[in-house]
């Protein structure tokens, strides 16, 4: 039980830590969906290569990162679409 938790703390982490992120490079380098790309093409496929352990199957890795990977991933999106709305409102500034 004590994992589940921990899992779900986790992934609401990655979410808020990869939304933050996002929405202050969307706010210095003005693009909208850079973070989000960066995060999918370079990021994922890095922790990935990091993680990775000799004697692990494919099913068990994606059953512990896989929350994670997916909570982030939405973090970044809701970052761009955010900023995108906040733009769309008339704020300069964003």
């Amino acid at each position: 039980m004590f994992e589940i938790l921990q899992e779900i703390v986790g992934a609401l982490l990655f979410f808020v830590l990869l939304f933050g992120i996002g929405f202050i490079l969307n706010m210095l380098i003005k693009t909208t969906w850079l973070p989000t790309w960066l995060w999918v093409i370079i990021f994922i496929p890095l922790g990935i290569w990091h993680y990775w352990e000799p004697g692990l199957t494919l099913g068990s890795f994606l059953a512990v990162w896989l929350p994670s990977i997916l909570s982030s991933t939405a973090g970044a999106l809701v970052s761009g679409w955010a900023i995108r709305k906040l733009r769309k409102g008339g704020y300069k500034m964003f």
